[in-house]
């Protein structure tokens, strides 16, 4: 099936499951100690609500430029540098309601996390379907329609753990899932330490799953490499809230992947 205007292979539903006392889930298949930082500022510059490129910047995310230049931004009728109310940061963090004030997900569900963790009701999500779709009399209003950041948290206060399901609308196996996968591991761990928890298992959902055509070589041979035991990531202990975390409280140890490979993507 055509994807980006290029041929690709795509799985509906396809799911993955991370017990997270195996370790943490970095893929050993290729290298990406440099992209771990990365994926961890841009998680938490959207935990904080960024929306423009300077805001993104600013915790040292610097690729989405290349998705806010003015001709893109002006297809939706946003300012230059603009990723749009409907994109992460303001899902999360300043989400849009009937009574006109912005709801702050990640803070009410961990004040709700805290107070009542037997709850099911312990969802977070990026979609604002006014920003998100385009419809009669409304342009949409967001660079890209948020890709993942679907979160459903599953507290267990009989053993003190944490288990997260992560639902992600539509990843590029070989490049963005990878990275995601890093940035909902470390939420897990994060969600387990603001609890006084223990981070129990990460359960990870792709609604369309997808290989580019330029991508199969790369797949190939990535598939050929032997797995590796996976890597160990501790945090900080001494940061409790979830919003005052950063990169630098996260430490990598016995991480011994194969060699690095850059993978190309149209998107």
């Amino acid at each position: 099936m055509p994807i980006h205007g290029e041929e690709a292979r795509s799985v509906v539903g396809a799911q993955m499951r991370f017990d997270l006392n195996n370790g943490f889930p970095l893929i050993t298949e290729r290298d990406l100690t440099k992209l771990m930082n990365g994926a961890l500022s841009e998680h938490f510059a959207f935990l904080h609500g960024a929306r423009t490129q300077e805001e993104l910047e600013k915790w040292g995310c610097r690729w989405w430029k290349d998705w806010v230049t003015p001709e893109k931004c002006a297809i939706f009728g946003l300012p230059a540098g603009d990723l749009g109310p409907g994109s992460y940061g303001p899902a999360w963090a300043a989400f849009p309601t009937a009574e006109g004030k912005p709801f702050n997900q990640i803070v009410e569900v961990m004040r709700q996390l805290k107070e009542k963790p037997f709850l099911r009701t312990h969802i977070i999500s990026p979609w604002i379907p006014q920003y998100a779709i385009q419809h009669s009399g409304l342009q949409r209003k967001v660079v890209v329609a948020p890709c993942h950041g679907y979160l459903h948290i599953f507290a267990y206060p009989e053993t003190k753990e944490i288990s997260v399901h992560h639902f992600q609308r539509s990843g590029d196996v070989p490049t963005g899932v990878p990275f995601n996968i890093i940035q909902y591991a470390a939420f897990t761990l994060m969600v387990a330490q603001y609890m006084g928890y223990k981070a129990k298992e990460l359960i990870y959902t792709i609604s369309d799953a997808h290989i580019y055509e330029r991508q199969y070589p790369f797949v190939e041979e990535l598939i050929k490499r032997e797995p590796k035991k996976l890597p160990t990531v501790t945090l900080n202990p001494d940061v409790k809230d979830l919003l005052d975390f950063r990169p630098e409280h996260f430490t990598l140890a016995d991480y011994e992947p194969h060699p690095a490979m850059r993978v190309p993507t149209p998107v």
